[in-house]
């Protein structure tokens, strides 16, 4: 497998690229907090996603793989909690910002291409896996993290109640599932149940909340963690509002990113975690790194550019 980053709106590049490929992948990246990846700019993911498509179609690739998110899923505004879910059990979404939102739309246009004609004669065959909190080595959301538990005198700051538990995937089993969903859909067999669905992808990381999560990868480098947020869920809400409201208002002046906004805080204090038994019943997949292995490999990393960061923020 080789990884390659591609002008997504030069055609003919992509069709230089995809000629003679089995199965290729839309790859738009990990789980991002909408405040850190232009929740409220625009977005040309839904177009990319129809070009890649077209290109498939055109140079014959039988295979699409869009990598989604949980995001699209939920959880909603209104913090409805799913625990150990499925791709059958019923949720309304109600999507409201742009990340969740285009991730979604994208989605839907892949699924729906399942069985388009190729050039050759051939059906097209897709799916799409929604990966959990991506986590592993150069994780940069929690390298922001780490960097505020630094400023606050390495005490991790409190963004997620302890009960507001998640399932974070590692970054190598996420992968590992691209590779398998890959094979699957080479099987004439395991195509035709794989084509048109999505797939919740996570493994045995334990269940914990975002920051908890936090600690159990950093507190062997001396890290603490609060014990509760800074301020009740409610009133964090409200601030998030006016900052939100802060951010249209100064639009037209200066560009000003709200460091917290409603559906992130949304999402670290809602109980939301999936199982993965539909992607291993249906292509395999089965995690190849335990939770002590992946928890090392990541705090390995940490670790390696821990110094480098304290030095960094005491020279500001």
């Amino acid at each position: 497998m080789s990884l390659e980053q591609l002008n997504t709106v030069n055609c003919m590049e992509l069709m230089s690229k995809f000629r003679n490929t089995l199965t290729t992948g839309n790859v738009h990246g990990p789980v991002k907090p909408p405040h850190r990846n232009g929740l409220y700019g625009p977005c040309n993911r839904n177009t990319t996603t129809k070009l890649l498509l077209e290109t498939c179609i055109q140079e014959n690739v039988p295979s699409f793989i869009y990598t989604s998110s949980i995001e699209v899923a939920g959880p909603n505004p209104s913090g409805e909690p799913i625990i150990n879910g499925n791709e059958d059990t019923p949720y309304s979404s109600r999507l409201k910002f742009s990340y969740s939102k285009t991730k979604k739309e994208a989605e839907e246009i892949c699924l729906q291409a399942n069985g388009d004609l190729l050039c050759n004669g051939g059906q097209l065959a897709t799916c799409a896996l929604r990966p959990m909190y991506i986590f592993g080595p150069g994780c940069r959301f929690t390298l922001g993290h780490m960097r505020d538990g630094i400023r606050n005198g390495n005490v991790l700051l409190r963004t997620s109640r302890r009960e507001a538990k998640v399932n974070p995937v590692y970054v190598g089993n996420a992968a590992l599932a691209h590779l398998q969903a890959g094979r699957g859909l080479r099987d004439p067999q395991k195509r035709a149940m794989m084509g048109g669905n999505f797939y919740y992808i996570s493994d045995n990381t334990p269940h914990v909340s975002y920051s908890d999560f936090n600690y159990a990868v950093l507190s062997s480098l001396g890290f603490g963690i609060q014990e509760r947020p800074i301020l009740p869920f409610p009133l964090l809400y409200i601030l998030s509002f006016f900052m939100e409201l802060l951010h249209v208002v100064l639009r037209p002046f200066l560009t000003f990113t709200p460091p917290l906004n409603r559906q992130l805080l949304t999402m670290l204090n809602t109980p939301f975690s999936f199982s993965y038994q539909k992607a291993h019943r249906d292509f395999g997949y089965t995690p190849r790194y335990e939770w002590e292995e992946a928890r090392k490999c990541t705090t390995d990393w940490f670790a390696s550019v821990l110094p480098a960061e304290i030095r960094s923020i005491n020279l500001k």
